[in-house]
């Protein structure tokens, strides 16, 4: 995963350092001397995330991070605050200026590229998120809101792990202040309250006597009422490499023992906040444009949508750099299903294709009907030889499977694909079409249930 980060320090040496470690691991790297440079960097440039120094002259690392936080065009940008101190109150202080992490000195260079990358893909869901939101607005679904009041107003829901009882005494003491918290003492009851308990962060020990906490994450993560439900691990300081672990496989944040009570308090009320906003915007998105942008027969979204939304993915892909692709499918000989069987088969035939769509590709991914029997996926940051894969996934998963029209009759489906992915810095959203379709036709042409890439 690659992605830009901006480095704020104001020693050249350390600089230099930075740069080059994140060079080494590919990420695209913009520097800053100090704090009013930083802002405008980040202002300017839109960085994935930023690795802030505190102890700078004039505007130190907190007053530039408040600074971050409280403008609308910054606020999203996850910021790592890298620094000498390393008290449990430097800590809290930076968490409380609105910090994602923060790392002393000497940095180990693991954690460090582990916690990046586990912000960056944080931060593409919330930025999908608000370009659906920005998309909304731009088409009249609905205006944009302050969501300052929202964020805090009700306590949150607290689900907590830990094998050790005076641990889980002090964690629940110190989170009952703010929140609703419940405790429980095994995996098995965790994973049977969190999948019906509607939780609002989950905190589990890594260090559990007689399960794999790592498993535990990965079942949280594998479950569809916790898979976006933010997970706070407890590690051994020093235990490098189960932390690594814990944030490749999506756990949000942790937290090191022995845990400081206000450290503990702050980095849940972060995890709340972001929860809340991520929250937010889904259900802004869902109530503004339901009706207005989505397909009555099989809930994707529509052409509408779909052309305003890939125009602003586009611009974004020539911007970043990242390529964006586009799968344009189409279901074989489906006239002769409305003919055959009646329009009642033929719809169950699309809402059900359009299942098999939404259970395989990302949460990041776009699926939309083009009207028809046609259907697009869009897919940002995604390269050919993955929208391939893709592709091949769904053409196997709707020619493999009959499709139920009535009780007693099934029928065999299949579809041909075409794909395109975006050129750098030349292409429009017109183009990627055009060129899909393009593939489409040949996949049609050369004898259907195929997957065909746009010629290189």
């Amino acid at each position: 995963m690659t992605a830009r980060v901006l480095i704020v320090d104001d020693v050249p040496a350390n600089l230099k350092l930075l740069d080059a470690k994140l060079t080494a691991e590919y990420f695209d790297v913009l520097k800053a001397s100090c704090g009013p440079e930083a802002i405008e960097v980040a202002t300017a440039q839109q960085p994935d995330i930023i690795l802030l120094d505190v102890m700078m002259p004039g505007m130190d690392g907190f007053e530039v991070c408040r600074r971050l936080k409280a403008a609308p065009q910054t606020e999203h940008i996850p910021i790592i605050m890298v620094t000498a101190l390393d008290q449990p109150r430097d800590r809290v202080q930076g968490l409380e200026a609105g910090a994602d992490d923060f790392l002393t000195k000497p940095v180990n260079d693991l954690a460090l590229f582990a916690r990046v990358k586990s912000l960056v893909r944080l931060k593409m869901v919330t930025d999908e998120l608000r370009m659906r939101e920005a998309t909304g607005q731009r088409i009249g679904a609905f205006i944009g809101t302050s969501t300052e009041k929202m964020l805090m107003v009700e306590p949150g829901r607290a689900l907590v792990l830990d094998d050790r009882p005076t641990s889980l005494k002090r964690m629940s003491e110190a989170l009952s202040i703010e929140h609703t918290v419940t405790v429980t003492e095994t995996p098995e009851e965790m994973l049977q309250l969190a999948s019906v308990g509607d939780f609002d962060l989950l905190i589990v020990s890594l260090t559990l006597q007689e399960f794999d906490g790592l498993r535990l994450c990965s079942q949280l993560r594998s479950l569809e009422a916790t898979r976006q439900t933010p997970i706070l691990a407890i590690v051994e300081e020093g235990d490098m490499t189960r932390l690594v672990r814990a944030l490749d496989m999506g756990v949000n944040d942790y937290l090191l023992r022995p845990v400081d009570r206000n450290e503990l308090v702050a980095r849940c009320r972060t995890q709340l906040r972001r929860k809340r906003y991520q929250d937010y915007l889904r259900d802004k998105f869902q109530r503004g444009l339901e009706l207005a942008i989505t397909d009555g027969l099989t809930g994707l979204y529509n052409r509408r949508y779909m052309e305003s939304h890939l125009d602003s993915l586009v611009d974004e892909g020539i911007q970043s750099g990242k390529p964006v692709s586009l799968l344009i499918f189409d279901i074989d000989f489906f006239k002769s299903v409305n003919d055959t069987y009646g329009h009642a088969a033929g719809d169950a035939v699309l809402k059900e294709f359009a299942q098999r769509i939404q259970q395989n590709v990302r949460g990041v991914d776009l699926a939309c009907r083009l009207g028809g029997e046609e259907f697009v996926v869009v897919m940002p940051d995604t390269d050919m030889s993955y929208a391939f894969m893709v592709g091949e996934r769904l053409r196997q998963k709707v020619a493999e499977v009959p499709f139920r029209v009535e009780p007693t009759v099934t029928l065999n489906v299949t579809v041909s694909i075409g794909i395109a992915v975006t050129e750098k810095g030349t292409d429009k959203a017109q183009d990627l079409l055009v060129r899909a379709d393009t593939a489409l036709y040949r996949a049609k042409r050369d004898g259907r249930n195929r997957v065909v890439a746009e010629a290189a």
